[in-house]
């Protein structure tokens, strides 16, 4: 079994069996990371694995649609892609106090 201690949540702490999906336990404890997968923005579940990043899966195509190599090395994951295989820590910025992307959109 996997720790999962969601820190931006009052450090709630669960457990989850080896192999789970970090979203999806998420949800299931109310750990409180955020998603807006549904509503087509894709990317909103970026959160920072604090402690234990030895213990998630490797890096997925579609998370290196959305984050930075910059992101990866400073320890981001998108929770969605995301399964846990041991005790983490993770956190993440509210939705609310993100400061928007800019996209390119002319195609350049």
């Amino acid at each position: 079994m996997a720790k999962i201690t969601f820190i931006t949540n009052n450090h709630l702490e669960v457990s989850a069996p080896d192999n789970s999906n970090l979203l999806r336990v998420s949800l299931r404890e109310k750990g409180g990371i955020p998603f807006k997968c549904g509503g087509g923005l894709c990317g909103t579940c970026k959160c920072l694995i604090e402690s234990g990043i030895e213990n998630t899966d490797a890096i997925k195509d579609k998370e290196r649609k959305h984050l930075s190599e910059a992101d990866f090395a400073a320890g981001h994951r998108m929770a969605c892609q995301t399964f846990v295989n041991g005790d983490i820590s993770v956190s993440w910025v509210p939705l609310a106090q993100r400061v928007p992307v800019k996209r390119n959109t002319s195609g350049a």
